[in-house]
């Protein structure tokens, strides 16, 4: 699986670096499954694009302040972000520093709080905490903010960069296609006889990371926590009874969905993920998508490519450049079925 093959050309200015005032008002292309013209919506035109009877699932992960600066023993600048909490005082974490800290070294962070180089694990290095994670990440932890988002997190970032339904906290980057959603509008597609719910899948940092060679050789990525409860399972059985479409909001819940559904049918699973969707992946539960624009060569990108076919999708991609969308975290949403 050659990255190069998902490439697309993006200048700069459309990658959004800040939220837009109404969470709604983002843009919505529309890829219609018979291969026609792609439509320019709004986001608000979901809502005439779900059929009664169909079921949304989105991902209720809630983002956590999970970036830290502080400094080595030697004086020299470190930056942390949170890949997952392991214990109430570890954690495993990306470090970057001029020099890679080295195993047993200290760290001194923001409020004073301590914290040892146990190991490195995939990339990864564990850290062992003065104090409870948690805590210090609240108090003194910044929002992740993504590498292309060129500028220092703000207090807007604390509300916008969190979907109206984030409940479960343990995220370092928001399931982004759930950030359109304004508060009521899931009421109002329930008025319409659409239903919704609910599985939490903890995005990692790992997801910001290039691909590396060993991951297209073993199919699998960086490993993130999944919970697919049996009340989902059970409402995904009611939607087919009823002849409902499974519609999933984001990469995230295409991922968690079917890697509850690996064996061929669908149940509550509980654990970790490792899932690389890419074109040949044989999908068993979703049917329709609503995605943000993704990096190019990424596998959110593979995933997407996979589900509605490489040639159809990026040609969406380039209409979207062409017509001025807003791409990545912050910006506009694209709605596909599968091929």
């Amino acid at each position: 699986m050659d990255p190069g093959a998902f490439h697309f050309d993006l200048p700069a200015r459309q990658i959004a670096q800040q939220p837009l005032a109404d969470r709604s008002a983002s843009r919505l292309l529309f890829v219609p499954p018979d291969g026609g013209p792609c439509q320019d919506l709004r986001f608000r035109a979901l809502n005439r694009l779900l059929k009664p009877g169909d079921l949304l699932v989105l991902n209720d992960t809630r983002v956590v302040p999970a970036r830290l600066y502080g400094q080595k023993a030697s004086g020299g600048r470190v930056e942390m972000l949170l890949e997952r909490q392991l214990a109430a005082d570890l954690a495993l974490v990306q470090l970057k520093a001029n020099r890679t800290p080295a195993v047993g070294g200290h760290i001194e962070f923001e409020g004073g709080a301590r914290a040892i180089v146990e190991g490195r694990c995939d990339g990864f290095f564990r850290l062992r905490f003065s104090a409870p994670v948690d805590r210090l990440l609240e108090e003194y932890g910044h929002v992740p903010l993504p590498p292309y988002i060129q500028r220092d997190d703000e207090g807007l970032d604390r509300v916008r960069y969190q979907t109206v339904f984030a409940r479960e906290p343990g995220a370092v980057a928001a399931p982004t296609a759930g950030l359109h959603f304004a508060a009521g509008q899931l009421d109002e597609l329930r008025e319409r006889g659409i239903e919704y719910g609910f599985l939490t899948l903890h995005v990692g940092a790992g997801t910001f990371s290039p691909l590396r060679p060993q991951q297209l050789e073993s199919g699998e990525l960086h490993a993130e926590r999944v919970e697919v409860s049996a009340g989902l399972c059970d409402a995904v059985a009611r939607t087919r009874a009823r002849g409902g479409r499974v519609v999933a909001v984001g990469t995230t819940s295409v991922r968690g969905l079917e890697t509850a559904a690996l064996s061929g049918n669908l149940a509550p699973y509980s654990g970790e993920t490792k899932l690389f969707i890419r074109p040949g992946f044989v999908f068993h539960i979703v049917d329709a998508l609503v995605t943000n624009f993704h990096l190019p060569g990424s596998s959110l990108l593979m995933l997407v490519c996979a589900f509605a076919g490489t040639r159809s999708v990026l040609a969406a991609y380039e209409h979207a450049v062409a017509h001025g969308y807003r791409f990545f975290s912050y910006g506009d949403a694209m709605f596909c079925t599968r091929s």
